[in-house]
Parts: structure tokens; sequence; C-alpha cells
């Protein structure tokens, strides 16, 4: 099957691909070189038939007591991941999260390198963070131009995010990932993954308060139960 022939996968199961990837890394580090469906699905913590669901949109079935050969099935996600090149980043906003996205090296060993940053503070434009300098945003366009950069990384405040979604739209830009805790207004052709640290905290806080929950009605029966 090509790729052109191959239907086009569901989000949900476009967002399970890097979870499986990582995993199949881990496993390919250690020298396995086959694995099932049970195996991988107890790994990244869904069920053996999503997981067979989600490979097969990729042509990939494994084989019944044989299982999946790993380092091909590395090779099917990089592939449908556009893993197989690189993405240049830019980010917008110099702040202490843009300098520190910008310093991290491990983007660019998956293939998002950070090739530039702006900001449209007079004082923080000319200074270093890492090997790079940081521009002035004004001259964005040109910079994703000359830098063939397609993806770009908002980490300005929430009043400056909107304006920054802006300026990388208008620059060319058509895949955002937006660390600012505000919903942008965007065209439907540019694709945004927004990375809300506050909302992944009170979804962390749930399942603290179902645990206090718990434990506190098991001591409440361990309390009310009659000795016999």
């Amino acid at each position: 099957m090509t790729h052109s022939q191959r239907r086009r996968i569901p989000d949900a199961a476009v967002a399970r691909l890097p979870v499986y990837l990582q995993i199949l890394n881990n496993l390919h580090a250690t020298n396995v070189a086959r694995f099932s469906s049970d195996e991988l699905a107890a790994l990244a913590g869904v069920n053996a038939a999503k997981v067979r669901k989600d490979l097969s949109y990729l042509g990939s079935y494994g084989t019944r007591g044989v299982g999946y050969e790993v380092t091909y099935l590395i090779h099917q996600i990089r592939r449908e991941l556009g893993l197989m090149r690189e993405w240049n980043v830019v980010v917008v906003g110099a702040g202490n999260l843009g300098c520190a996205l910008a310093k991290f090296g491990g983007f660019a060993p998956r293939g998002f390198p950070v090739v530039g940053i702006v900001d449209n503070d007079p004082k923080k434009i000319g200074q270093s963070t890492g090997a790079l300098k940081v521009s002035d945003v004004r001259n964005l366009q040109k910079l994703v131009k000359d830098l063939e950069v397609t993806i770009g990384a908002i980490t300005t405040s929430t009043s400056a995010a909107q304006s920054a979604a802006d300026a990388l739209i208008e620059a060319g830009i058509t895949s955002i990932l937006n660390f600012a805790p505000i919903v942008l207004a965007i065209p439907s052709s540019v694709s945004v993954r927004n990375v809300d640290l506050g909302v992944e905290l009170q979804i962390l806080s749930y399942y603290e308060q179902m645990r206090i929950e718990q434990s506190d009605s098991k001591s409440q029966q361990k309390s009310n139960a009659v000795p016999v």
C-alpha cells in the first residue's frame, strides 16, 4: 500500500503514535527484536485491540504468534509522522520559557532543531540564549524564509499570544505549538497544539483528589466494621 493510498489516520490514533515510537525506541535500545500488541498495550496504557487498530493504519498487521518487528515498525511510525526529515522551529517570546526551549538540546535529535527566537522587547533583542541570538519579531518573516522554518512555538504572555500567532501566520507558518493559556483565533488551514501546564496540573489534581477520597472511604469502612 503506497502513502497516497493510505487512509487518513484519526487524530486520537495520531496522538498515540509518538507514545508507541518512544516505547519502540526503548525496546530497540535493549535489543528487543519483536513484541506483541499485548506487550505494547501494557507499556502504552491502552488495550491491545486499540494498538492493533492504530498500527493497521500504517499497513502493519503483525504476524500471529510472532508479533511485530521493532525496527520495521519504528520506520513505519517515523515515516507516518513525517520524521524522515527535519522541521525547523522558531520561538516567539524570549522569556524564561522561550529561552529554555531555545537552549534545550533534546529537540534537534528528534528532528526539530530550534533555529531562531524572536521578541519585541528592545532589552532582549540581541541577547544570546544558548547558541542563538534574540531577533526582532519584525524580522520574523525574513527569518522564517531564510532559515526554512516550518513550526512556530509561542511562549509569550497570554495578552501577546494572539499577536504572536498572527505574526507567525503572516510569515507563512502553518503549524503552531502554543504554550500560552489562551484559545487562539486561527484559520482552519493552520494546525495548533496547545500545551497548557495549568490544565495538566488540574487533571493531576483530579486523580490526587480521587486517591484521597478512596483512601478516606476505605478508612471509614474499616472504622465502621463490626468486630467479630
